[in-house]
């Protein structure tokens, strides 16, 4: 076999160089910049407590907040130049020599061995392109470098890789990357915690802190030797690092946890305004919600400190608090992990309200001109147009005033003034309250006072508010303000409530349910430390139990049900150890210890009396038959 002359493979050589040149000039020339992929745009809507400043939670496949370079600290940009690319400044998108190493890496270890790649190249790759490992994906990668840094400037270039890098715990960019591992923005990051976000940047998951520490300090330890080597950090400053304090890790599921209730309230009112979760996810919007986050917090602590501990199989405890007048949601509990079970304990689930009813009748009574003094039966089992009317435990009384009957929730009482005044008179008087329409079980007839219909937890606390302020009916809401991504205001809250009381009306509401707490049913909330009011609620057969009670400050509604396996409702007996468990136990407790909480920080305000003054009363019970109550009859309600 003849060999060929060595001019003519040299020849032969530099022939293909030049067309491979030719070729990629071509290319270069020829190749569009295609459109950013949907992770390079991706932008967290944040949401934001009614402070606008404490962060609640993200919404948004991709948790990412994107910032100029000039909030990037300049110890950070070095770091990650050091890291991944010293010569940035200095080559056009890409090094030859790193390219060489790599062609040797793969030859000898297969493609997988990688390495090479400059930071444009990096972020054609993470902007543009696929993770796809091949050589024409390499080859569409070092085309769009070119292209990019004849298009971009260096800075514009560094800004974007920055703000693109996957950097773990589903983090993208530096600056989430800086509050997920140390719950901080990025312009305040340490010199050693700026050198252990660029180690990340080789590899996330490879590097990770709760999975790969000593590897992660081994690569700190490169990245602040690099510094060095570059003149950037000196050794003295070098001497003085400390690998830095990572925070613990949470579910990269923003919607997780108690608090993922209170965002997926938000979530879904800024659907209702007509965004999708395309653009939720992507748009970079500023929300500044109605929760406050001292009682966001208040709300969870109470749950957790005086819910049942023991005989919790199945228990939903749901809790809403509502700002009179406003209709500003200030916080929720909806369950323990919103990640976990979605359903919202306080929006979603439902329970049968028991006596919280009662005050709706109370004031369709007050408007008929029926006073507190009003003497009406206390007997258990008084039979009202054919039901049986039986009172919690079978207590009778003689003849009772109607504060007194609210006060210690008299079902025959109360049976009797429905009548008196008309079924139709207590569901407006509901309807109006807040009490929707449309909650399931309501039913046209007497049972409807002692509270056979199953509301929302929200809807009662609504409800209740309409009291507390008086009479004005506000719609409750979540948002109160959106901004785009540059800043400009896109939404604002107008509240909307309207007088659908009279003042005389839910001031002597007010002062009987004061009542309640001070001398009734509802005495565990006395503690408050203020004055409230408020109304317990025990049902049949204890499917639920309630409390319902506000200042003139804040209305809040808690409620306990329970289920079995297959969702089905189950009694309350032995949560907790009790055999019965009334409003006046855990959801009283709860309530109070909220509450206490909720409204420390504000004044104590005092109702204002009513027109008419309270009567004096002194019923007391009278003995009761031996037979128990007939809860085939109608529902007991406490």
């Amino acid at each position: 076999m003849a060999r060929l002359p060595w001019r003519t493979i040299i020849t032969s050589i530099v022939g293909i160089g030049l067309l491979g040149v030719i070729v990629f000039t071509y290319f270069v020339i020829t190749t569009p910049i295609p459109a950013p992929s949907d992770i390079s745009r991706a932008n967290s809507t944040i949401v934001y407590y009614s402070d606008g400043k404490t962060e609640l939670g993200r919404i948004g496949e991709y948790n990412r907040t994107e910032v100029p370079l000039s909030k990037i600290p300049l110890q950070l940009q070095r770091a990650v130049l050091a890291a991944e690319d010293k010569d940035f400044y200095n080559h056009g998108g890409f090094s030859i020599t790193g390219i060489a190493r790599a062609v040797i890496g793969n030859l000898t270890s297969g493609f997988n061995a990688g390495g090479g790649s400059t930071i444009t190249q990096q972020y054609a790759k993470n902007a543009y392109l696929t993770q796809e490992r091949s050589i024409k994906r390499k080859v569409k990668e070092l085309v769009l470098a070119v292209k990019l840094e004849s298009s971009s400037s260096k800075d514009m270039i560094l800004q974007n890789y920055l703000n693109v890098s996957y950097m773990g715990r589903g983090a993208y960019g530096m600056q989430t990357a800086a509050r997920v591992y140390f719950a901080k923005d990025v312009s305040q990051l340490t010199i050693s915690e700026s050198a252990m976000l660029a180690a990340l940047l080789k590899s996330p998951e490879g590097f990770a802190p709760e999975k790969r520490l000593s590897r992660l300090k081994a690569r700190w330890n490169y990245v602040l030797d690099q510094m060095v080597d570059a003149g950037w950090l000196t050794e003295s400053k070098r001497k003085e690092q400390q690998f830095p304090i990572v925070i613990e890790r949470v579910n990269a599921n923003t919607l997780s946890g108690p608090n993922g209730y209170a965002l997926d309230m938000v979530k879904r009112e800024l659907i209702g305004q007509g965004y999708d979760d395309a653009t939720l996810g992507i748009a970079g919007m500023r929300v500044v919600s109605t929760f406050d986050a001292d009682a966001q917090v208040a709300a969870v602590r109470a749950v957790e400190k005086e819910g049942p501990k023991s005989g919790t199989d199945g228990l939903r405890i749901g809790l809403a608090a509502v700002r009179p007048g406003t209709g500003e949601v200030i916080a929720v509990y909806g369950g323990p992990d919103f990640a976990t079970e979605p359903l919202n304990n306080a929006t979603q689930a439902i329970g049968q309200a028991g006596s919280t009813f009662k005050p709706f009748a109370l004031a369709a009574a007050t408007e008929a001109g029926v006073g507190l003094d009003t003497s009406l039966p206390g007997k258990s089992g008084t039979v009202v147009a054919g039901y049986r009317v039986v009172n919690y435990s079978n207590e009778s009384y003689g003849p009772i005033s109607l504060l007194y009957a609210t006060e210690h929730s008299v079902n025959s009482a109360y049976v009797t003034l429905t009548y008196n005044i008309g079924v139709d008179a207590v569901m407006n008087a509901a309807s109006r309250a807040g009490i929707p329409d449309n909650t399931a079980g309501i039913e046209r007839n007497l049972t409807f006072v002692l509270g056979t219909a199953s509301p929302h937890v929200i809807d009662v606390a609504d409800a209740y508010a309409t009291f507390a302020a008086r009479g004005v009916k506000a719609l409750p809401f979540t948002i109160k303000e959106v901004r785009s991504s540059n800043g400009g205001i896109i939404y604002q809250a107008a509240m909307k409530n309207e007088t659908v009381f009279e003042q005389y009306v839910a001031d002597t509401v007010n002062s009987a349910l004061q009542r309640v707490v001070t001398n009734g049913t509802g005495f565990a909330a006395a503690k408050a430390g203020r004055p409230v009011a408020g109304k317990t609620g025990t049902t049949n057969d204890n499917m639920s139990a309630w409390f319902a009670g506000y200042s003139p400050d804040l209305a809040a509604a808690v409620m306990l049900v329970k289920e079995d396996a297959k969702g089905v409702p189950v009694t309350l007996r032995g949560t907790g150890g009790l055999s019965t468990v009334t409003g006046g136990s855990f959801p009283a407790r709860i309530w109070t210890a909220f509450m206490k909480a909720a409204v420390k920080k504000l004044p104590a305000t005092d109702f204002v009396e009513p027109v008419e003054p309270l009567p004096v009363d002194t019923a007391t019970p009278t003995p009761t038959d031996s037979q128990s109550p007939d809860d085939a009859a109608q529902p007991i309600n406490p």
